[in-house]
């Protein structure tokens, strides 16, 4: 394309990607994939280099918003070049080597590890490659905000995000609710002042629980985890902030009053020895093609991860080396800044095509009608995909998904099967557009959507499918787990009038349920001795169970420890609910909402007619309870525990448990197939439970607490 003809392209590509810089960075909801903004940056990248005065398209988007303090960084914070092209990877090798004056290495068969891959920091077995390659480390690149963290003699005092690479938003208190960021380095003699960077990330099976609670108050599910994460950082409410659990991880340096590490390798290690999360997986390797090589082991682990990394950052080891590279624009602002001695390779998202067989409506337990795009078999980043979510009708008029359309489908942030986009050139002449059903296709209600909502609701609550749904929920084993109440069970009693509302569970009788099954007597008694446990149950549990919008099991065990009864939380008011630490000001206004509605205390009291009496949280005596005040780290699979039955137990042993791995961690609660986590505890000599002798650990408890 000639100069002139260009010019039109870039005026239209730079207001394009302004428009998705915007949504990126201010509203964290994009509409396209990190992907196709890269293409669109590429393009423009290309056709600036064309003009007579070529223009750098190179910045980093700009973050702040109204409502937080704008603050500078003491050093700015930059940008990563990327590359989705191992060549490239290869050219930012050769200019390594110009820039730090090294020499090009001679092919070698010693070039390398005897497995090709990974150079040992064990002194003792340097790794046999030739001088002239540069050390490099890999890691992976976390999908999440990036901030950066000061701390004054060893305190933590501020937090800031990048913003426009010279000032951020201080977002301090939001950050201080991380439960993995220690407020205080492990450090006698902390540097006096220091900026720490790294990412917030929330990980994907809290991002699927949160939507799932999205989705049920009839509001629009997050399209990926990255996009939570920045609406969660930049949220005025502190108690809503901490109860969606974000996480965090550290990685690199800012202002430092006093050097710190003189390699990227021993700054990992400083920083997990001052006691704060640093990155599960971290290579560090001899020479360009040695780092390919861990990229694509990455790229093999990084689908069994807790969170979502788009790609690997690869850097020069070396920080003397670091200053030879310097960056790319020095004397700018450092929005325009990027350095010369690392570089991020993305992965292409995995995408499939495949076709819509057809598009069927879920009704939720809160009369929320889900569109889901029913899919021909495909395989995609290692499963069968045959479903799709469609979120809403909004986005189905969006994209224009008909049925019969050929579609491009991807894991968005890795999780979830959604389609990205229709291929029109497939589409057949009979393909008529989709009509959001005006009517509950379980029911057949009219259904409504609240002005300014996204969600078509059922608003029959004696809808059969919201009560399947509610029912299910209940009994399952996140909630009051009554074994043998499977949804399939649940629908036989729903379409025999056996089972009308909650409490009906408890009034089931033999004579009732020995005529629907030949297996007759054994099995109706296991069934009522099963739901007679559960009239004890805890009373999270219950709470949990009501299917209260915004309440999961984690906030369902912050309001049972508030109020230790069902007549209790009844009476539970505004003021009560704002003091629970983790129920935010949102999560506290549907409660209320939920205890002002008659028909919710009426099924309350039912409950507790029918003889429902959940067990109050124990208090545990910090005298006896073994696990006061220490940190379980789980990984792996148990023999007989579940996560959550060991969870569970740890708690009412006075302990907490965490996600990650620190010096703080007291114990290593081990199962198999434990990964990193129990690589890491190992390191740091962290004593490692497997059941049995965690099990041993707990005969200490008082009795009651057994």
């Amino acid at each position: 394309m000639s100069s002139p003809s260009a010019a039109p392209r870039i005026t239209q590509l730079r207001a394009e990607i302004t428009r998705h810089d915007e949504l990126y960075y201010r509203k964290a909801r994009p509409e396209i994939s990190d992907f196709e903004y890269d293409l669109l940056k590429s393009e423009l990248a290309a056709l600036e280099s064309s003009q007579p005065t070529p223009s750098s398209s190179a910045r980093i988007g700009d973050d702040r918003s109204e409502g937080f303090v704008r603050t500078r960084h003491l050093q700015g914070m930059t940008t990563l070049d990327n590359t989705y092209d191992e060549n490239e990877l290869r050219d930012f090798h050769t200019r390594i080597l110009k820039l730090t004056g090294r020499k090009a290495a001679e092919p070698s068969p010693v070039a390398q590890t005897p497995d090709g891959l990974l150079f040992s920091l064990d002194p003792a077995s340097p790794a046999p490659a030739a001088p002239e390659e540069p050390l490099y480390t890999v890691e992976p690149k976390v999908d999440g905000v990036a901030i950066s963290l000061t701390y004054t003699k060893g305190v933590l005092t501020r937090a800031v995000t990048r913003g426009d690479g010279e000032e951020g938003d201080e977002v301090t208190a939001n950050v201080r609710t991380i439960r993995n960021l220690p407020q205080r380095l492990e450090d006698a003699a902390p540097p006096p002042l220091i900026e720490i960077r790294g990412e917030i990330f929330l990980r994907n099976e809290e991002f699927l629980r949160i939507n799932r609670l999205q989705e049920e108050a009839g509001l629009e599910p997050y399209a990926n985890p990255r996009n939570l994460t920045a609406g969660t950082v930049k949220q005025l409410d502190t108690a809503e902030v901490a109860s969606r659990r974000l996480e965090i991880v550290l990685y690199g340096i800012g202002h430092s009053d006093t050097s710190v590490a003189d390699t990227q390798t021993a700054l990992h290690a400083r920083l997990g020895n001052w006691g704060l999360p640093v990155l599960s997986h971290f290579w560090t390797v001899r020479g360009i093609e040695a780092a390919i090589a861990a990229i694509h082991e990455l790229d093999s682990l990084r689908r069994a991860l807790p969170f979502a990394t788009d790609g690997a950052v690869v850097k020069l080891d070396s920080c003397a080396e670091q200053r030879l590279a310097g960056f790319r624009g020095e004397g700018q602002s450092a929005r325009k800044l990027s350095p010369r001695w690392a570089c991020a390779y993305k992965f292409a998202p995995d995408r499939a095509e495949t076709r819509v067989r057809d598009i069927t409506i879920q009704v939720g337990r809160t009369g929320a009608l889900t569109p889901v795009a029913e899919l021909e078999p495909v395989l995609l980043a290692g499963t069968t995909v045959k479903r799709a979510t469609l979120h809403n009708a909004d986005e189905i008029a969006r994209k224009d998904v008909r049925i019969g359309d050929s579609v491009l489908i991807e894991k968005a942030g890795e999780i979830i099967p959604a389609v990205v986009s229709v291929l029109l050139e497939k589409r057949l002449p009979n393909c008529e557009a989709y009509r959001f059903p005006s009517a509950c296709p379980a029911c057949q209600t009219p259904v409504v959507r609240a002005e300014g909502g996204v969600a078509w609701r059922c608003p029959n609550p004696d809808c059969p499918e919201q009560l399947l749904r509610r029912l299910s929920h209940f009994c399952s084993k996140a909630c009051l787990d009554i074994e043998g109440l499977g949804e399939e069970m649940i629908a036989l009693f729903v379409s025999n009038k056996l089972i009308r509302t909650l409490p009906d569970i408890f009034r089931l009788r033999a004579e009732d349920i020995l005529p629907l099954k030949k297996s007759g007597d054994v099995w109706a008694a296991n069934l009522l001795a099963a739901i007679n446990t559960a009239r004890t149950a805890d009373l999270w549990r219950v709470l949990h169970g009501l299917g209260i919008t915004q309440v999961g099991a984690a906030s369902a065990k912050d309001l049972a420890r508030r109020f230790p009864s069902l007549e209790a939380f009844l009476a539970a008011d505004e003021l009560a609910l704002m003091s629970i630490n983790g129920i935010g000001e949102r999560t506290a206004g549907f409660i209320l909402s939920w205890l002002r509605t008659e028909n919710n205390r009426q099924l309350v009291a039912e409950l507790i007619a029918v003889g429902l009496k959940p067990n109050a949280p124990v208090v545990t005596n910090s005298g006896t309870a073994p696990l006061t005040g220490k940190t379980i780290v789980l990984t792996g699979t148990l023999p007989t525990l579940s996560r959550e039955d060991a969870t569970a137990l740890i708690e009412a042993a006075g302990g907490k448990t965490s996600g990650s791995v620190s010096k703080k961690t007291s114990y290593v609660l081990a199962g198999e197939e434990a990964g990193s986590k129990l690589e890491k505890a190992q390191a740091l000599g962290i004593p490692i439970l497997n059941e049995e002798s965690f099990k041993a650990l707990l005969t200490s408890l008082p009795p009651h607490v057994q």
